[in-house]
């Protein structure tokens, strides 16, 4: 059973960090590009699938934490894959509770018109850029968990 929860540890984690490298850095850019013509349908789109690998993301970061806190006990604390899940999980809650229904709402005031062709486009842009830094930040503690950290959890 214990090897059973170390390959699912391994998976759930590849899932979550792999889906978002996947969604942000290929998906994403590719329907902005594929859908040039139509860019109210990529952002839709891409919106939608950010929104949906937030909740993969707290799915999995719950799944993650607890393994770790039953496989180690108060020893998962003074660990640094504890505390990178722990960053990771509080931007998603940040970006799936607070930036994407914010974004979300902008765009719905500034109908019928896109968001940044309204009055509203320096607040969209605005909130956008900090959803974008707060994803980066996410990947790159997601690349230093499974190239190196997550090592220290076996």
């Amino acid at each position: 059973m214990r090897r059973l929860a170390d390959a699912l540890y391994d998976i759930v984690l590849t899932l979550w960090v792999g889906g978002q490298w996947a969604i942000g850095y290929l998906v994403a850019p590719t329907l902005f590009a594929a859908l040039a013509n139509d860019r109210r349908l990529a952002g839709s789109l891409a919106g939608r699938l950010f929104e949906l690998i937030g909740w993969v993301g707290l799915a999995c970061a719950s799944y993650l934490l607890l393994f770790l806190l039953l496989r180690m006990g108060t020893l998962a604390l003074r660990r640094w894959n504890f505390w990178l899940i722990v960053g990771m999980l509080l931007l998603t809650v940040v970006s799936v509770f607070g930036i994407q229904p914010l974004l979300a709402q902008l765009k719905a005031d500034a109908l019928p018109r896109e968001a940044m062709e309204s009055v509203l486009h320096n607040r969209f842009a605005t909130w956008h850029g900090v959803s974008s830094v707060l994803y980066l930040v996410q990947s790159v503690l997601g690349l230093l968990l499974v190239t190196g950290f997550r090592r220290d959890a076996k």
